[in-house]
């Protein structure tokens, strides 16, 4: 079973690369930022209770978010690996992945963090705002999204460097050749 966290900071092309990986090797994606917003378009209790932390550029509350990737990852028990699209997204939701996958025997083979200039995620984000509406990629919202990312999400990268899972990949390059350099990373797992 083929099992991958794509990494990296808000508007890096994770949710691309990830739905690409995951069509490419036949794994189930799971972006527990589009489970999180499917939920606020339901308004859902769940979706009313994390809206103003997904519209203040603010983590959902760690109990929360490990809730709905349980019941996700659960629904697929016959897949053959899973592309975790920005998450985990601290270090305590690393802990517990780690006691959840290893609970069903499940293995996290790796993480490719994507690394993208400032500018270039202002950019992007900026975009996506305008063709998807997110509420997320507002402008005021998006320097908080980057604190947070610092402060809370990019120390994650310490915990699975420590179990040499790490990989890095730049996210400046089209799309086509990032997903060619994500495709030899994962191929080289699987050898």
């Amino acid at each position: 079973m083929l099992n991958l966290i794509i990494f990296g900071p808000p508007g890096c092309g994770k949710g691309t690369q990830s739905k690409l990986v995951a069509r490419r090797f036949n794994l189930t994606h799971v972006s527990t930022g589009d489970l999180l917003r499917h939920e606020i378009r339901k308004k859902s209790d769940v979706g009313k209770k994390v809206k103003p932390f997904v519209d203040n550029g603010l983590l959902a509350p760690d109990k929360i978010v490990m809730r709905k990737l349980y019941h996700e990852v659960l629904k697929y028990p016959d897949t053959n690996g899973f592309v975790f699209d920005g998450f985990p997204r601290s270090v305590l939701q690393a802990n517990a992945l780690d006691k959840f996958l290893n609970l069903y025997k499940i293995q996290l083979l790796l993480v490719i963090a994507i690394w993208v200039e400032k500018e270039e995620l202002f950019r992007r984000m900026l975009g996506r705002a305008e063709d998807s509406g997110r509420s997320d990629d507002r402008e005021q919202i998006i320097d908080k999204r980057l604190e947070v990312y610092h402060l809370r999400t990019k120390p994650i990268l310490d915990y699975y460097q420590q179990q040499d899972k790490v990989f890095f990949v730049s996210g400046m390059a089209p799309v086509r050749e990032v997903a060619g350099k994500i495709d030899s990373l994962v191929k080289s797992k699987l050898l």
